[in-house]
């Protein structure tokens, strides 16, 4: 399969999850057309195997009864950069995948040639993953997540946020009523962070804490004290630490 060169206006990505059980399991089809000015999407996801699961099986794991879902319209060009310099650089396989994965095939003259396995199984389907929060936030289905952190010190309170824009690849940092647009992989690595430790909903409050410490609130409404309801599952990495760190360098920026 032809990389890149003139004739390519796209790419396909198709994922299957292979050995996964249901509810979980399923399978989508990504394709995106940067042929004209604009940067054209289709995506049709679809959930497999459920028939032998009942409906309280399925709402037990956190789905709905039908999880399936199609778009068909436009993303910001913002995606076109991305998925295109990823695919120029993308090594291949060679083998089929026997037990799930990622294919890909380019798109030339609005049609797909011969698909193929990347060796970057996990970096495409991470970027499929953001491609595809880009389609939900496009198209209303979910919201940006917006994460809030406060800091509580002897002289004052700071809270702050994130709020990841999937749809033009923005985040932007909020503080004392000032927003600004921060480095976006420096925001992903942080909320990879962010989302690493254990939480402890047992003692979450509802309302941010006035007292001195570290907060932090992951979109769903809940507040947790780094080091008390926030703690690191692997003994050997500070998630923690650098979660504070991490915000810590923003304030003072």
């Amino acid at each position: 399969m032809k990389k890149s060169n003139d004739q390519t206006s796209g790419v396909v990505i198709e994922f299957d999850s292979g050995i996964i059980p249901p509810p979980y399991s399923h399978v989508y089809r990504l394709s995106l057309d940067w042929s004209t000015a604009e940067l054209k999407a289709e995506l049709e996801l679809h959930y497999t195997d459920r028939e032998d699961l009942t409906e309280d099986e399925i709402l037990d794991e956190g789905f709905t009864a039908n999880d399936d879902f199609s778009f068909k319209g436009k993303l910001d060009y913002v995606w076109k950069k991305v998925v295109s310099i990823e695919f120029e650089k993308t090594k291949w396989s060679g083998r089929h995948l026997e037990e799930g994965g990622i294919v890909l095939s380019a798109l030339e003259n609005g049609k797909p040639g011969p698909s193929k396995a990347p060796v970057g199984q996990e970096a495409w389907q991470m970027l499929a993953q953001d491609v595809i929060q880009a389609i939900y936030e496009t198209s209303k289905k979910e919201a940006p997540l917006t994460v809030n952190y406060r800091q509580v010190t002897n002289e004052e309170n700071i809270d702050c946020s994130i709020t990841m824009n999937f749809s033009n690849r923005e985040a932007v940092f909020t503080v004392k009523n000032e927003s600004r647009t921060i480095n976006w992989e420096y925001a992903v690595q942080l909320l990879k962070l962010v989302f690493s430790p254990d939480y402890n909903y047992e003692i979450a409050k509802e309302t941010a804490s006035t007292k001195r410490g570290s907060y932090i609130e992951c979109g769903d409404g809940y507040w947790h004290e780094l080091g008390k309801g926030v703690v690191n599952i692997d003994t050997s990495f500070d998630a923690v630490g650098r979660i504070k760190d991490g915000f810590e360098n923003l304030i003072e920026e």
